[in-house]
């Protein structure tokens, strides 16, 4: 099933590993102090990533939304 949202909730510590997993996906942008998704990104060529950027958080905060 294809990824089809990609978000972060609160409680991000920015350890920077997402974007270290699937920079295309992930960022910490200098005026920023939290982890953000990208926009217009297509999902559906980094679902290996943004599965391992989610279980790897440390708290759990990066969830993701499969098509049914």
């Amino acid at each position: 099933m294809p990824i089809t949202k990609v978000w972060i909730e609160d409680g991000c510590i920015c350890c920077g590993m997402s974007s270290e997993t699937c920079p295309e996906v992930f960022e910490i942008p200098d005026d920023h102090d939290i982890n953000v998704v990208k926009e217009n990104v297509d999902f559906s060529q980094y679902e290996e990533e943004i599965k391992e950027a989610a279980n790897g958080c440390p708290v759990d905060v990066i969830k993701y939304e499969e098509q049914d």
